[in-house]
């Protein structure tokens, strides 16, 4: 990692390496009460930072969270591989209680969905505010659909 990388990726700073500490102890906790009591203060720690990572989600590496979790959401059933990159505002929801696997060394644009229970491949970049429901294989590119201009008096109504 660079040194502009390091300054500008809060995925450990403004408070974070602690809460990433915590979320290890608790991926390894036997015990019910302390992994009660750490879900607890993870989730505070989250709801602080503006995001939420699900108790039971499989992150296999610390992402990078260039804007910290402000506005994340991460299923408790995700599972996200080693190297990710991750901004803000992104959601990673669930359906029917499946959510989706992220492969490794992925990119995930501000704003992006991706929901259900689907498989992103490795290496794959997902632009800003692309919705993504389905399989995508590896070393792809998902962007959004390009805006429409309809002009006025065309008969489309919005």
């Amino acid at each position: 990692m660079s040194a502009r990388e390091r300054i500008t990726d809060w995925s450990k700073g403004d408070g974070l390496r602690l809460y990433w500490r915590l979320f290890r102890r608790r991926e390894k906790c036997r015990s019910k009460f302390l992994n009660n009591l750490l879900t607890l203060i993870l989730n505070r720690m989250a709801h602080r930072h503006g995001g939420y990572i699900g108790n039971g989600a499989k992150i296999h590496e610390i992402p990078s969270l260039p804007h910290g979790i402000h506005g994340v959401f991460i299923s408790r059933f995700a599972e996200i591989g080693a190297g990710c990159r991750i901004y803000q505002n992104v959601t990673i929801g669930e359906v029917e209680l499946k959510a989706p696997v992220i492969g490794k060394n992925c990119l995930i644009g501000a704003g992006a969905a991706i929901i259900g229970n689907i498989k992103i491949g490795n290496n794959v970049k997902i632009g800003a505010n692309a919705v993504v429901f389905t399989d995508i294989p590896d070393n792809s590119t998902v962007v959004a659909p390009a805006p429409r201009v309809f002009e006025r008096g065309s008969g489309v109504n919005v």
